[in-house]
């Protein structure tokens, strides 16, 4: 860690969405994805495992969807704690949705579907990590079949993801990869952990990413439609917390408080919240 690094326990912590049909997307993070009910109002509704919150839904009345040129959400990963409860989860899809792709990147196992609103979301548990593959101290993921026999035969019938699943990482569709690293590697201190075509993947600590960022798609505008409204950084320290906030004042990036932090937006429209844990 440097001076000008998040500390390697920084984390993510929640996702928001921007959506129009909240009971449709709620169902479908609840049944398919497995997440619990910790909030609801009106126009809002928090889910999470074991208590803690990890996304947040709300009704985005009057917002258009996200266009194809948008910059935006490419997936939220909720990360699992077994193979188990991936197992699970693919069990839960295969019989309630559609699942869109299962690879094996060598640092993780992965399941991919979309929401109702076509938002990404990835479901995937984490190889130990003593079996990450790195050169010259970066990850070196890949993107290998994950054999969906053998998974399937470790399911156990779960409905919803354990207590301890969380938000493993968000991946980003950007306009610019360069304003991005600049973002989020130069002003926030994120860490670059594999850089591919068109991708940058980037983590606070030894972690494969916290963040992925890619122009896979060719966005050229940023994100105002539905989908990603902000997503949290959450820092172990109050000293981790100031640190950053004069990174940002130092890099003249506009920033609003919060009562356990401080917001930030990124060069594509999408708030990013540093938080106290």
């Amino acid at each position: 860690m440097t001076a000008h690094s998040l500390p390697p326990e920084t984390a993510v912590g929640r996702v928001a969405l921007r959506v129009a049909n909240l009971d449709g997307v709620v169902d479908f993070y609840q049944s398919v994805v497995g997440l619990s009910p910790i909030e609801e109002a009106a126009d809002r509704v928090v889910l999470g495992a074991g208590g803690d919150s990890l996304l947040v839904v709300q009704r985005a009345t009057g917002t258009p969807a996200r266009t194809s040129t948008e910059a935006g959400l490419f997936h939220t990963a909720v990360r699992v704690p077994d193979r188990r409860a991936l197992a699970d989860a693919l069990k839960r899809i295969e019989a309630e949705w559609r699942l869109t792709g299962a690879s094996n990147h060598r640092v993780s196992e992965a399941l991919y579907l979309h929401d109702p609103e076509d938002n990404g979301v990835e479901i995937y548990c984490d190889q130990p990590k003593r079996v990450w593959p790195t050169a010259d101290g970066r990850v070196q993921m890949d993107t290998l079949p994950l054999a969906l026999g053998d998974l399937r035969d470790e399911a156990a019938g779960a409905e919803t993801v354990p207590d301890g699943s969380d938000i493993g990482h968000v991946h980003l569709e950007v306009t610019d990869l360069a304003a991005a690293r600049a973002f989020y590697v130069d002003t926030l201190g994120l860490g670059v952990r594999q850089e591919l075509d068109g991708a940058l993947f980037v983590a606070a600590g030894d972690y494969h990413h916290h963040i992925g960022l890619n122009v896979w798609n060719d966005r050229s505008d940023p994100a105002t439609g539905r989908g990603v409204d902000w997503f949290e950084l959450v820092v172990p320290t109050d000293a981790a917390l100031v640190d950053a906030r004069q990174r940002l004042s130092e890099s003249d990036h506009e920033t609003r408080r919060l009562d356990d932090g401080v917001a930030v937006t990124d060069p594509d429209g999408i708030e990013v919240r540093i938080v106290r844990a």
